[in-house]
Parts: structure tokens; sequence; C-alpha cells
């Protein structure tokens, strides 16, 4: 009995905080699906590449769009090239891109938060399904695991930022 007694202030109390949320947008952010986009390996000197010491020179091409798929679900995708060659030769070893893309529900936020959500926050979470890929794709190719350090979005986007920040001041002057 004495919960009986406990349950309606209980409920009250719930009631009173619910309507103060309604008041307020609801955050939500969720991640709906994570797949790959578009997936490519070119070795162009097999087998000639194997017959002599693997001696790799790395380029790597990163880079992220994002799009509004509807009201509340948007598309990002990070974009990973990554093209070795033979450090002596110049001779391209291998070249592997993917674009592993992401659906991500995202609502009550808007304009900066969500531009900064969409730059950085969501290729954070990308990110490693496309290390883990490269990885995996370069294996598959008959040459060792490529092991993308991480990267870090936030920063990467900050710069972006800045450089935009930088563009628009010299255009005004």
């Amino acid at each position: 009995m004495a919960e009986d007694n406990n349950q309606p202030a209980a409920s009250n109390a719930q009631g009173a905080a619910a309507a103060g949320d309604q008041e307020k947008p609801q955050l939500k952010f969720s991640l709906q699906r994570i797949y790959v986009k578009d997936i490519s390996f070119e070795s162009p000197n097999a087998p000639a590449v194997f017959q002599q010491p693997f001696k790799p020179k790395v380029g790597l091409d990163l880079n992220t769009s994002s799009s509004q798929v509807s009201e509340d679900l948007y598309e990002v995708v990070v974009k990973v090239t990554a093209e070795v060659k033979h450090s002596e030769t110049g001779n391209t070893s291998f070249l592997a891109e993917i674009e592993q893309a992401g659906l991500f529900r995202i609502a009550g936020i808007e304009g900066q938060q969500l531009e900064h959500t969409l730059g950085a926050f969501c290729p954070n979470v990308l990110f490693p399904y496309a290390r883990e890929c490269i990885d995996n794709l370069v294996n598959r190719g008959g040459f060792p695991p490529l092991m993308l350090a991480p990267v870090n979005f936030e920063a990467i986007y900050a710069q972006k930022k800045k450089r935009e920040a930088q563009q628009a001041s010299e255009t005004t002057q």
C-alpha cells in the first residue's frame, strides 16, 4: 500500500519534468546503418611488383561529405584513397579506395552544431570501419595491411572552419 501512495507523487513529478522537456527540442542522435558505398582496388604492376623488395611510399587522401536524405536522416561519407608506390622506381604498387558511409538520424540539432556533428563527429564514428576495410582490401591484394593511423576529424573540421573564416575575411577586404 505504501508504494501505491508514493506512485501518484512520482508520476506527478515525472509529468512535470516531461512537460518541461516538451518545451525544449528533443536532441536525438542515432546511427541507423553503416555500409560501403564504393570500393576499389587496383594493382596495375602485378605480378612484377611482387618480384622486387616492397619499399612503399604511401600517399593518402581523405575526404568527407554529407547530405540530407529525409527530414531527420543524413548520409555521411568518408572517402579514403591510398596510393602506394615503390619508393625507388615510382611504380604504383596498388591503389585502394573506399567510400564508407553511414545513415544517421539527427533531430533537435541545427545550424553550427549540426554542421559540426556531420563534419566531425559522424566521420569519427565511420573512420574505424574504413580503416579496417582498407586493411582487408590491401591484404587480399597480396600486400601487407596498410594500418592507417587514427584521424582526428575534430582537428580537420576546425582547420576547415578556420580556412573558411580567413577566406571570408579576405573576400570582405
